[in-house]
């Protein structure tokens, strides 16, 4: 089944408004990476090299590293929580769109 064109705007106007969104959350991914990927030369150990023949401890970064990336995403937290659930509002307000009234977003027929 087709939907009239007055459908079909509506539909892609729904699909759109989630793109928006989801180019949101993607970019706050983004941010996030680009700030953890500034923060690693002052995670690295201060020292270079071996320390009377041990090896630097590379689990010391990794904590170091988790850490950073923890307090970076709790920050935006109540922003990526919102926009997910927007997303999620949008996913079900299409599924319910596609059900009443046939078609998808593809304009091919089903």
């Amino acid at each position: 089944m087709t939907l009239s064109p007055k459908r079909r705007a509506e539909l892609l106007r729904m699909a759109e408004a989630r793109r928006q969104i989801q180019r949101q959350l993607d970019m706050i991914d983004r941010q996030i990476t680009r700030r953890m990927t500034a923060l690693i030369p002052q995670l690295q150990p201060r020292q270079s090299g071996y320390r009377r023949g041990r090896a630097p401890d590379a689990s010391a970064f990794l904590v170091r590293y988790r850490s950073h990336l923890a307090g970076l995403t709790a920050e935006r937290q109540p922003e990526i929580d919102a926009l997910s659930r927007k997303l999620a509002r949008q996913d079900v307000a299409i599924a319910r769109f596609l059900e009443r009234h046939g078609g998808c977003l593809d304009g091919r027929a089903q």
